[in-house]
């Protein structure tokens, strides 16, 4: 039996298909906008957001994971679990050990 490369199944064919040829049409409007500077930008039909209070700092950042093998006491191991439902408990000791750290980095 020979095994298929993942690249040549349909789905991969259609989802990294080629756009297409540009039209001289879009051609044509792609060079004007190359030639265009930033202060010829027409932006007074977009509103301008200055209400930051609902912003989520940090929210795309990810820090660095780093693989460790850690020995940990038989039952905070279960109360994790049971409180993650199994699922990503050890995000949630990671959450519990980064509020810890930036409690006592404060003091």
């Amino acid at each position: 039996m020979v095994k298929k490369s993942s690249d040549s199944s349909g789905y991969v064919k259609q989802r990294y298909k080629s756009p297409g040829v540009i039209t001289p049409k879009l051609a044509a409007e792609l060079k004007v906008l190359k030639k265009m500077t930033d202060d010829d930008i027409d932006f007074s039909d977009i509103p301008l957001k200055l209400d930051w209070s609902k912003a989520e700092v940090g929210k795309f950042y990810r820090p660095v994971k780093k693989l460790v093998s850690l020995r940990v006491d038989a039952d905070i191991l279960a109360w994790f679990k049971n409180q993650a439902k199994g699922k990503l408990y050890t995000a949630m000791m990671n959450k519990a050990l980064r509020m810890y750290v930036l409690a006592h980095e404060k003091s």
